[in-house]
């Protein structure tokens, strides 16, 4: 650990994470409260902001991984965070002089912006992070994520309860132009060999005939899809189970949240210290296979104590399944294919979530809550045995080395 504290990309890459997870979630906070003030709770306009959110995801994330190859991570990351201050600024203005509605436009600038800009991380870890190390540094990247899920909602709830949307909206400026500034101090990105110029759909295109060309990275693209599918079908009825099954009130369902959280913060801990040493493989199946366990006892549980229980454990084993994930991608991918890879797989856990929740309404109405859950269990029960089929190991290593390279 003291070598990766030591590495220098790692801490700036890190620090830079946590003023940009600061903003995000000042974002999210006070733009969900501002527009119910202004909607009078209108469901349709809050829901919107999710749609808004996400749907840049699949429009430019392929792209954006596909330019991240081409581009200097560096200078990516930090015209990135800029773009991001002076949109929030130009947003800041139209609130000013009346037209609230501008609000939106800011999550769709900060979703696009950050299809670009998160593959660029990626790609700064490969090139500065020594592979031993990967783990490690995804590991606490991830928890930084997991402490904002907790830390947050409270965060971002105090300053805009405190200071209003107007100084909200400033502070994130601030909090991006602080990341730009931190990002001012990485060190120069050593140029990848120079490659013939051909459009960017093509070298999209080549990133899909990569994952094509390598079977680890086809297993993990269905689980991703899978874990998404099954994921999305209980994601809305989540509250539900909080009403129904254990008869509480609706805002109850916040400290279950902050347990997971919690769970996905020691699971990012316990990945840094263990990662290493465990079978990878083992580590995905057993955790895909709890996740799914967990929904079967979610379901049927009308005790809070083993609900909440089960809440902090899937948080861990889903940090620690994620990290170990994520370290063999950037193991098994060739440093000018990582951004185009993450565009290409990432994207597939968020269509399995959002397809899996334009279906949970109406299979709930025709099947009640636990037969839904029933069904998600199952879907992600399926990613869990095909992960089984990743070929982990040294021959597994000589033959993704020995893969046609495609560009």
């Amino acid at each position: 650990m003291k070598a990766l504290i030591s590495n220098k990309v790692f801490r700036i890459v890190a620090f830079a994470d946590l003023l940009q997870q600061s903003a995000i979630w000042i974002r999210n906070i006070s733009l969900l409260f501002y527009v119910m003030e202004q909607t009078n709770g209108d469901p349709v306009a809050v829901s919107l902001l999710n749609v808004l959110e996400y749907t840049p995801i699949f429009l430019f994330s392929f792209i954006g991984g596909a330019f991240a190859d081409r581009w200097n991570p560096k200078r990516t990351m930090i015209t990135g965070d800029l773009l991001s201050a002076i949109s929030i600024g130009v947003i800041l203005l139209f609130v000013l002089a009346g037209s609230w509605q501008a609000v939106f436009a800011a999550t769709v600038v900060s979703a696009i912006v950050s299809q670009f800009s998160q593959p660029s991380s990626a790609v700064m870890f490969k090139r500065h992070v020594p592979g031993e190390l990967l783990a490690p540094a995804i590991s606490i990247s991830q928890g930084i994520m997991s402490l904002f899920i907790i830390v947050g909602p409270v965060v971002g709830t105090l300053i805009y309860s405190t200071l209003g949307l107007v100084y909200s909206l400033a502070a994130m400026i601030g909090l991006f132009l602080a990341a730009v500034l931190v990002q001012l101090t990485l060190p120069p990105s050593p140029r990848p060999p120079e490659r013939r110029a051909v459009p960017i759909l093509e070298d999209v295109k080549a990133g899909f005939r990569y994952i094509r060309g390598k079977r680890n990275l086809i297993v993990i693209a269905i689980t991703f899809a899978c874990i998404g599918l099954g994921s999305g079908l209980i994601q809305p009825l989540d509250i539900f189970i909080v009403t129904e099954r254990l008869q509480l009130h609706k805002e109850s369902v916040q400290w279950f949240h902050a347990l997971s959280g919690a769970g996905m913060l020691v699971g990012g801990a316990a990945a840094a210290f263990l990662g290493q040493k465990l079978n990878p493989r083992v580590v995905i199946f057993v955790g895909i296979a709890f996740l799914s366990c967990s929904i079967i006892v979610e379901a049927l549980s009308v005790w809070v104590y083993l609900t909440a229980a089960m809440r902090f454990s899937v948080g861990v084993m889903t940090a620690f399944m994620q990290i170990v994930l994520g370290a063999i991608m950037m193991k098994l991918v060739e440093e000018a294919y990582i951004g185009r890879v993450n565009g290409a797989i990432t994207p597939l856990l968020m269509a399995g979530t959002l397809a899996g929740t334009a279906m949970a309404g109406p299979l709930m109405k025709t099947f009640t809550l636990v037969p839904v859950y029933g069904m998600s269990a199952t879907i992600i029960l399926i990613a869990a045995f095909a992960s089984l089929s990743m070929k982990l190991g040294g021959n597994a290593a000589n033959t993704e080395r020995s893969a046609v390279h495609l560009d």
